[in-house]
């Protein structure tokens, strides 16, 4: 979900319908605070497990991130996950790209040494310092508990790192073929390290929508809540245009990206299109993005579909190997987190 100021309010009602984890997107010029938001819904519940999706670390230097987690581990001790990945919207909204892996691995280092109550070295400003934690037990940091890693990882080189530092793998889900293909992958990675790759917690993220027997998928449900991921995927193929790293387009779909991505050229201002470009990303589909969005698109691209083929499809993807299916919420459709507990109490 989007981190917000009511965010608990979805959580606490998760929590009753026997969800097992909530997970808050990361990102400061789209949604709400997100540390704010976690301490707040760790407050109100007491059994489902509350995680970052994800952190970015150039948005947050690494001792705010600590301190943060170990205080929320206070407040609902054994129930947080660290989730971290190298940026995409909470970077492409102020016109950056993705840090590097190095970049992060530093990061994920300072920070499990800061929770393991050591000195870190850590660079800031140009210098190499020296850190720790000075009066935890004073200021109610839970370093006992610990917390898992849980790395957002599509690339080779960022995969490798998953198998080999992180308790978890995120995962956006697209199409089955694909995410059955980088279940595989990850897999593969954990195997040739030694690593059995049932260690390692694989999650799939999407958005969807239950469709009514004889709906169509471009129906104003569909639409609302499955719309916003393809909207999203068109709005990074825009920005890897724009940057001359084109990407490779799915041929069902390449006259309708290339559209968008013609449309995309006379966003204003022009040496800032990215503030238009991903307003409602994720959350909403902007009048602009409309005559894109097909239902093809929202039936290829999320989980959209009945009941009986989206059982099918959650099935498949835990037998090839996905621990959990994150469902997100867009806002005004909070209610529908009723109609997936149902569906996912059959799986």
């Amino acid at each position: 979900m989007a981190s917000g100021a009511r965010a608990h309010e979805t959580v606490e009602r998760a929590e009753k319908l026997g969800f097992s984890n909530a997970w808050f997107y990361d990102s400061q010029l789209l949604y709400g605070e997100i540390f704010a938001s976690m301490a707040a819904a760790a407050m109100r519940t007491k059994t489902i497990r509350l995680g970052s999706a994800v952190i970015i670390p150039s948005n947050r230097i690494a001792p705010i991130t600590a301190n943060g987690f170990a205080t929320l581990a206070e407040l609902a001790p054994g129930r947080i996950d660290f989730g971290v990945g190298t940026g995409f919207t909470g970077r492409r909204t102020i016109g950056a790209d993705a840090i590097t892996l190095k970049e992060m691995e530093d990061y994920i280092r300072v920070i499990r040494e800061l929770w393991a109550s050591g000195i870190s070295e850590w660079d800031f400003e140009g210098l190499r310092r020296k850190i720790r934690f000075l009066n935890p037990d004073v200021t109610g940091l839970n370093l006992s508990n610990p917390i898992p890693l849980y790395i957002s990882a599509f690339g080779p080189k960022c995969r490798d790192m998953a198998s080999e530092l992180a308790d978890g793998w995120m995962n956006f889900l697209f199409s089955d073929e694909i995410a059955f293909q980088d279940v595989y992958d990850i897999r593969s990675r954990c195997e040739r390290r030694g690593r059995d790759p049932e260690s390692l917690h694989t999650i799939a993220f999407t958005l969807g929508c239950i469709l009514d027997e004889g709906e169509r998928p471009d129906s104003l449900r569909a639409m609302a809540q499955a719309g916003p991921l393809v909207a999203a995927m068109l709005h990074n193929f825009a920005e890897a245009s724009e940057r001359g790293s084109a990407l490779e387009m799915p041929e069902a779909f390449k006259d309708t990206i290339e559209g968008y991505i013609q449309m995309h050229a006379s966003f204003q201002p022009e040496d800032a299109r990215y503030l238009q470009n991903h307003t409602g990303h994720l959350m909403f589909v902007r009048d602009e993005d409309r005559p894109f969005i097909t239902g093809e698109m929202i039936q290829a691209l999320t989980f959209t579909g009945t009941k009986e083929v989206l059982l099918k499809r959650a099935r498949n993807l835990a037998k090839s190997g996905y621990d959990q299916l994150a469902i997100q919420l867009v806002p005004g459709a909070e209610d529908e987190i009723e109609s997936w507990a149902e569906l996912f109490s059959q799986i």
